[in-house]
This record gives structure tokens, sequence and C-alpha cells, in this order.
């Protein structure tokens, strides 16, 4: 299989911290240059059919993108350590917190990255309206997770599960427009500091 890769946007990144999470080592990794516009070029698009990254190329010769469908993918090749729930309670527990995870909090902070920092305008059209609702968007977000981490050490339960790779490579991804959790969250915190401190938090960076 073959993952490819842009070391510089956030959802490659979720893959590799998953993959690192599982001790993945035998994916190939291609690196694309987004800023020089490969992932636009007619041969990556062949491929993948958009112009996104991360994409997965199968051992079947299929490839798929979206970060979260390349994880379920992996999850099912390399099943251990569990990271998308062992039952059908679990399961749904886990997407419903990663569906929040991605839309409350990790979406908006991307959007608020993309929309006012000068490095991005070279791929985006900047609409500045769009960086201070994704901020304050994901602040909100922020507060819900603060409270769900009141009674788990992890947002969708006792252990890492993807919806935490999901909020925490957001945030971190933030931090590029100087953007960390009000330190009032001190569930959040406390979260955060747990999952940068784990090994996988140095895949791809």
């Amino acid at each position: 299989m073959k993952l490819y890769d842009s070391r510089r946007a956030p959802n490659p990144r979720r893959v590799r911290w998953f993959m690192a999470e599982k001790g993945i080592e035998d994916i190939e990794i291609v690196d694309v240059d987004i800023f020089g516009g490969q992932h636009r070029q007619p041969d990556y698009l062949a491929k993948a059919g958009l112009p996104n990254v991360p994409a997965l190329e199968m051992d079947n010769g299929a490839t798929i993108t979206e970060s979260v469908a390349i994880c379920r993918y992996l999850e099912s090749v390399y099943p251990e350590p569990n990271l998308f729930g062992r039952d059908p309670c679990e399961i749904a527990v886990i997407e419903m917190w990663t569906r929040r995870a991605e839309m409350m909090v990790s979406t908006p902070l991307m959007m608020a990255v993309r929309h006012s920092h000068p490095a991005m305008a070279a791929i985006e059209t900047q609409i500045p309206e769009v960086a201070a609702h994704g901020r304050a968007t994901a602040e909100k977000g922020l507060r819900v997770l603060d409270h769900r981490l009141a009674d788990s050490e992890f947002i969708a339960g006792d252990r890492v599960t993807i919806a935490d790779i999901l909020a925490v490579t957001g945030i971190d991804f933030a931090r590029m427009v100087r953007f960390r959790p009000d330190p009032e969250l001190v569930n959040v915190n406390r979260w955060l500091a747990a999952m940068m401190a784990r090994p996988a938090a140095k895949a791809g960076v």
C-alpha cells in the first residue's frame, strides 16, 4: 500500500497519528507537494479522483481519500489496538464523539487557519469572516469537550480512539494562528497535554 501524504496539512497527520498508534510501518509514504500544486496534476487526480490529501492506494490498486475512511480501512486490516470500537454500543459512542470532534472543533480550526494564515493564501481565497467564525465555533466546541472530559480520560472513553486523534490534530494545527484552548478549560488542557505526550504525537511533524 501507498499513502499519499503532505507533512504541511492536518488531515494527513490524522492518518499518520493513527498508524503510529497501531504501529503500522509497512505502508510506503509518498510526499505530495500541495503548495507546488502536485495534488492537482493529472497523474495524481487519476488516482485520487479529487485534489485531496491524504489518499491511500490499496493493494488491489484502488485508491481512497478522506482521512477517516482511510483509518477505517486500516482498522480492518490492522485491528489492534482497536480505535473504532469493539461492540455495537462502543462503536456508536466513538462515532458520535468522532463526528462532534470533527464538526465542532477540528474542521472549524482548520478553516480558521486556512482563511487567516498568510502562507495559506497561496492555496486558498481567504475570507476573514470564515476564519473568525471557525475560531468562535471551535471555542464553543471545546467547552463541550471540556464537559465530557470531566468524566472521561479520553473523548470517547477510557482509551485513545479516532475521536481523540481528530480533535488533537486540529487543535495542534491551529498553533499556526496562535490558537490554544482557554486555560479555564482544565479538562481539555489535561487531555491535550496527555495526547501531545504520546509517542504518536511526533508522527510526521
